[in-house]
């Protein structure tokens, strides 16, 4: 049974293996020449110029949050489309009441104002 497994051990050491030999070559022949200009914070072209413990608005992670939420959606929905066929009506109403709650979320959070920005 572990004989299954040797093609899949076999490429990922083979795999591994590019990826240190890659870092490897890069570290010992790139070129070194580090300057005050190149070793200075950079930050979207401008110097830094706030605290990096700033707070952020709470819609950012609002927003990631409901990114999150519908991707596991769409993580959901798919293989469910492939089998609705032999599930029934049943998994019809089920998977009706997954995407009601999360439309209701949705809702609640365009409600709140959280997709608004200023």
């Amino acid at each position: 049974m572990l004989a299954e497994y040797l093609p899949t051990l076999l490429f990922l050491i083979v795999a591994g293996g590019i990826g240190v030999a890659l870092l490897v070559v890069g570290q010992v022949l790139g070129p070194r020449r580090p300057t005050v200009e190149k070793l200075a914070p950079y930050e979207c072209g401008f110097e830094a110029f706030e605290d990096a413990r700033m707070q952020f608005d709470v819609r950012y992670y609002l927003i990631a949050i409901q990114f999150i939420i519908f991707d596991l959606e769409i993580i959901f929905i798919v293989p469910w489309t492939l089998v609705y066929a032999e599930l029934g009506a049943r998994s019809l109403v089920t998977m009706g009441l997954f995407v009601g709650m999360l439309l209701l979320g949705f809702v609640y959070v365009w409600k709140k104002g959280a997709l608004e920005w200023e």
